[in-house]
C-alpha cells in the first residue's frame, strides 16, 4: 500500500521554475506533534516558574512574620518572667504582713503567724513557676502558663484588697481610742474602789477624777460623735462621745459644753471646760472609758506621759 504524503509547491518569484516537494504524511504528523509538544513543555515551564516565583515570595513573608513572631515571643516571655518574678516578692512580703498582723489565708494555707518550711519543700513560688517559660516553645504551654498567672495575680490581688481594708480598719480603730489625756491636772480619785467623799463609805468607781482650775479646757481624747450633751443626776453637766468600736467616753461636772449631739469631733477638739456642777466637792473632771457598755480602767488608754 502507497503511503500517503502531501506536495509542497514552492513559486518562486520571476520566471523560475516552480518547485515541488513531497513529504509524507507520517513526517508532517511527527513534526505537527512535536511543536505541539514543545508548545506543551513551553507553557508548562512558564506556568511552573511562575508558581515557583509565588511560593518564593510566600515563604520569603512565611519567614519574615515567623522572625516577627520570635522576637514577639521572646518578649513576652522576658515580661511574663519580670511579672512573675514581681508577683514572687509581692507574696513574699504579704505573707510577711500577714505574720505580723497574724492574718490567715487559707488560699495559701498559712496559719495564724509565720511558718517555716525546709527548703524545697512547699508549693512553687510564682518565680519558680514563670521562669520555666525560658525553655517552652509550644503556644498551648504559654497560654497555660498566662492563665496561671492572671489566676496569680487576681488571687494576689485579692490578698491585697484583704490587707488594705484591714489596715483601713486598723487606721480607723487607732483614731478612735482614745489615747491622750481630757484635760491636764492631777488625779485625785483613780478607777476601781474609793471612799465616797459623801458617805465615807466603800464603793465602785466607774472612772478617773481629774482636779482641774474652774474654765479649764476639755479636749477629746479621739475621734468621735457626740451622743449626749446635757444634765445627768449627779454628774452635772455630761458629755458622752462615741468612737466607735463599742468605745464610749463619758465627762462629768463640767462648767460648760461647746459641743451638742450629733457633733462630729476630732482628737484634740475643744468640747468643754472644767466645772463643779452635780454632787461635787470641788472643779474636777469625771471622765469615764467604757466598751460595750462596760467601764474600763482610764489609764489603760492614755499613751501620753
Amino acid at each position: 500500500m502507497a503511503k500517503k504524503s502531501y506536495t509542497l509547491i514552492v513559486v518562486p518569484d520571476h520566471e523560475s521554475p516552480v518547485k515541488r516537494y513531497r513529504v509524507q504524511k507520517t513526517l508532517f504528523l511527527q513534526i505537527g506533534g512535536g511543536l505541539l509538544l514543545m508548545a506543551g513543555l513551553a507553557l508548562g515551564a512558564t506556568l511552573h516558574y511562575f508558581q515557583v516565583a509565588r511560593d518564593a515570595a510566600e515563604n520569603r513573608i512565611l519567614r519574615e512574620e515567623n522572625l516577627t513572631l520570635r522576637s514577639q515571643l521572646k518578649t513576652v516571655r522576658e515580661r511574663i518572667e519580670h511579672i512573675g518574678s514581681t508577683l514572687d516578692r509581692v507574696e513574699r512580703f504579704d505573707q510577711k504582713l500577714r505574720a505580723m498582723t497574724l492574718l490567715s489565708d487559707p488560699q495559701r494555707n498559712l496559719a495564724m503567724g509565720p511558718v517555716e518550711q525546709e527548703p524545697g519543700v512547699g508549693a512553687p513560688t510564682a518565680e519558680t513557676q514563670f521562669t520555666e517559660l525560658t525553655s517552652m516553645e509550644s503556644p498551648k504551654a504559654l497560654a497555660g502558663k498566662l492563665d496561671r498567672l492572671s489566676a496569680e495575680a487576681t488571687r494576689q490581688e485579692q490578698s491585697l484588697q484583704e490587707m488594705q481594708a484591714y489596715f483601713q480598719d486598723q487606721k480607723s480603730l487607732l483614731a478612735s481610742t482614745p489615747s491622750m489625756w481630757p484635760t491636764r491636772g492631777w488625779v485625785t480619785s483613780d478607777f476601781g474602789q474609793r471612799l465616797d467623799p459623801y458617805t465615807a463609805e466603800r464603793v465602785s468607781h466607774g472612772g478617773m477624777d481629774i482636779a482641774a482650775p474652774h474654765g479649764k479646757e476639755v479636749n477629746a481624747p479621739s475621734d468621735g460623735t457626740v451622743v449626749f450633751a446635757g444634765l445627768e443626776g449627779g454628774y452635772g453637766n455630761v458629755i458622752v462621745i462615741d468612737h466607735g468600736y463599742g468605745i464610749k467616753t463619758r465627762y462629768g461636772h463640767l462648767s460648760k459644753l461647746l459641743v451638742k449631739a450629733g457633733d462630729r469631733v476630732k482628737r484634740g477638739a475643744l468640747i468643754a471646760n472644767v466645772g463643779n456642777t452635780g454632787r461635787s466637792t470641788g472643779p474636777h473632771l469625771h471622765y469615764e472609758v467604757r466598751v460595750n457598755g462596760i467601764p474600763q480602767n482610764p489609764r489603760k488608754f492614755i499613751l501620753e506621759e
